[in-house]
């Protein structure tokens, strides 16, 4: 996809430190950090949003919160736990269109969560 950043990072037209690379998915740490940890977990192939999923991508949008688990336990934060986003649109906060899980840890939360 032309003018796509993730997209040049795929293809190494652009720089990432890269946490994880698999044939399908790629894992960097953001460059606008919200969280003392803050990577964005990609699909290698460009999906534009949430809102342009085929039932056809179920597996893949799987596997990349299964990669979020593997990289949470690999960097023992799976005890201390970790927030998962996925921005769709720009009332949503979207602001690459490259589909992208936002894997975010090392700030707690302040509101008081009550554990059930």
């Amino acid at each position: 996809m032309a003018d796509c950043v993730f997209c040049d990072i795929v293809a190494g037209r652009s720089p990432a430190s890269l946490e994880y690379e698999d044939e399908e998915i790629l894992a960097f740490p953001d460059i606008y950090p919200k969280a003392p940890v803050h990577l964005l977990i990609i699909p290698k192939r460009h999906i534009e949003s949430v809102t342009t999923l085929a039932p056809e991508d179920a597996p893949l949008v799987g596997r990349l919160v299964l990669t979020a688990k593997q990289i949470g336990e690999s960097r023992g934060l799976a005890e201390r736990g970790y927030r998962l986003a996925l921005h769709c649109g720009p009332e949503g906060g979207q602001v690459v269109y490259h589909l992208h899980l936002h894997f975010l840890a090392g700030r707690r939360d302040e509101r008081k969560v009550e554990r059930r």
